[in-house]
């Protein structure tokens, strides 16, 4: 695999004294690009997008604290280590770290959710924000009901107290892993490259990440709404152009109007439309995933 993302760098970072793993490659002088994943993956998910952006955008892909290759610090007892703002600072510092002072960002799944609170707690440095395949953290858990819980099982299985889930995903870790990766997509793994596969099951099958995961999900069933519903007392919308994508085979689209639920209070203008996909879009669908990223960020 020692190719397979050829002509980027990888390098941990020291951000704050958390170390993060990124990816950096693409034009030297293309406007700057962060490209955010989510659960279970790492940065990997993006190789088939970022191949496709590489002429025209200066790519950063890094792997979130907890996830991948960067640090699992520990959670403290209210998780506010893996709250979406510390998340979201870690993500600004490895941009200034690469001299990336204003910046697009993209995320997917939990890489939405920092994405999401990184354009709010950093307004000036977000030209361009996309989200794919959410719809806010708040709204989603104020609308549960048992089609949500069904379907978004995990979300009230990882929030139980530590070594519960823990224990149960680690019983047979790599099962669980596929099992994901396979359900919200377009039926099984063929959506996802051998190579990418290999690395998700490298950094997930370990009893460190699975605790960091936990940790990630934790901070969203309590400090995370907390400051969501902090910054939406406060009126604070993002500001900046905003697209949403969304897979219409998959469960934000099923049961959330994500258009409707980001214009309300959380985005003053957003764009956006469903997607002939699941939920694992850049992966199933990275030509149009790539297309309209360029479109949407260009200088």
């Amino acid at each position: 695999m020692a190719d397979w993302f050829e002509g980027f760098d990888a390098a941990l970072h020291d951000v704050d004294g958390t170390a993060i793993f990124a990816r950096t490659g693409g034009r030297a002088d293309g406007v700057p690009l962060l490209l955010l994943h989510g659960f279970p993956q790492s940065h990997a998910m993006w190789h088939r997008v970022a191949a496709r952006l590489a002429p025209r955008f200066r790519l950063v892909l890094p792997d979130l604290r907890g996830y991948g290759d960067s640090a699992k610090p520990d959670g403290g007892p209210d998780h506010a280590a893996y709250s979406k703002r510390a998340m979201a600072a870690d993500m600004l510092g490895l941009m200034r770290r690469l001299g990336h002072e204003r910046f697009c960002v993209a995320g997917h799944d939990r890489g939405a959710r920092v994405a999401h609170r990184l354009a709010l707690d950093a307004p000036q440095a977000v030209a361009r924000l996309a989200l794919i395949d959410i719809a806010p953290t708040l709204d989603m858990y104020e609308a549960t009901d048992q089609r949500f819980a069904s379907a978004y099982y995990h979300w009230f299985h990882l929030i139980q107290p530590s070594p519960l889930p823990e224990a149960m995903i680690g019983g047979n870790a790599r099962l669980y892993l596929q099992w994901k990766l396979g359900g919200w997509g377009t039926g099984g793994l063929a959506h996802i490259e051998p190579e990418a596969l290999a690395e998700y099951e490298r950094c997930f099958c370990r009893a460190e990440a699975i605790h960091a995961m936990c940790e990630d999900y934790r901070a969203s069933a309590g400090i995370d709404l907390t400051h969501d519903r902090a910054s939406r007392a406060a009126g604070q919308k993002i500001a900046c152009p905003t697209l949403l994508l969304w897979g219409e085979r998959g469960v934000v689209a099923k049961l959330f109007d994500p258009l409707a639920l980001w214009r309300a209070q959380c985005v003053s203008e957003p764009a956006g439309r469903a997607v002939a996909a699941g939920h694992f879009i850049p992966e199933e669908l990275p030509q149009q995933t790539a297309d309209a990223l360029a479109a949407h960020c260009a200088d």
